[in-house]
């Protein structure tokens, strides 16, 4: 049985392709408008002003034990011998307080938010996955940024800033770690932080 198309089945037939190709060829005229990828542009048009060097001291608190324990354990390391020593694959959250002094209930100057996990066999080492957050005069909403290897037993461990924000925008240094005391049968400990950035 042969078919015909009416002169409006036609029409309708037709219509939508000619109105897709109407609209493919506006966007590609819209769209031909020219974006770069990157541009090279002066500090001064930022706002950014000459380098400076900051010293940033504070005392670093990680509780494990109580109520209210600021560092929590999220994964377990396998149950086998050569972890025992080291904790070898242990996880930790950690939103510890910053303070000025070694004391807990000194002035809070920031939070250190971010994850801790043991990562060598051979001694007790943590890579630091941290954001330094403060709260305290200039500095309240600025962050910095540190991304590094913490041997928890050695005197002092030095560990790289590799960014920052809002007054640490472009921060680059590095942070001097000195454990102030630790208690061994619950893992809590004060850390003494030197911070020294160099920012704009």
């Amino acid at each position: 049985m042969a078919s015909t198309l009416s002169k409006s089945s036609y029409s309708a037939a037709i219509f939508p392709s000619s109105f897709f190709f109407f609209f493919l060829f506006s966007n590609v005229a819209v769209s031909s408008k020219s974006y770069r990828f990157s541009e090279t542009t002066e500090t001064e048009s930022m706002g950014l002003k000459r380098e400076k060097i900051t010293h940033l001291h504070f005392y670093f608190h990680d509780i494990l034990s109580g109520r209210n324990p600021t560092a929590i354990q999220i994964v377990k390391p396998p149950a086998y011998k050569s972890s025992l020593a080291t904790g070898f694959g242990a996880v930790f959250v950690i939103d510890d307080p910053l303070t000025e002094t070694p004391e807990v209930t000194s002035k809070l100057v920031g939070r250190a938010e971010g994850i801790y996990a043991s990562t060598s066999k051979e001694e007790l080492g943590l890579l630091m996955v941290l954001n330094y957050a403060f709260m305290e005069g200039k500095y309240n909403g600025s962050t910095l940024s540190i991304l590094g290897r913490n041997t928890v037993f050695s005197t002092v461990r030095e560990m790289p800033v590799v960014g920052g924000t809002g007054l640490f925008r472009f921060a680059r240094g590095y942070a001097h770690a000195k454990t102030h005391r630790i208690d061994l049968k619950t893992g809590d400990a004060v850390v003494e932080y030197n911070v020294f950035v160099i920012h704009y």
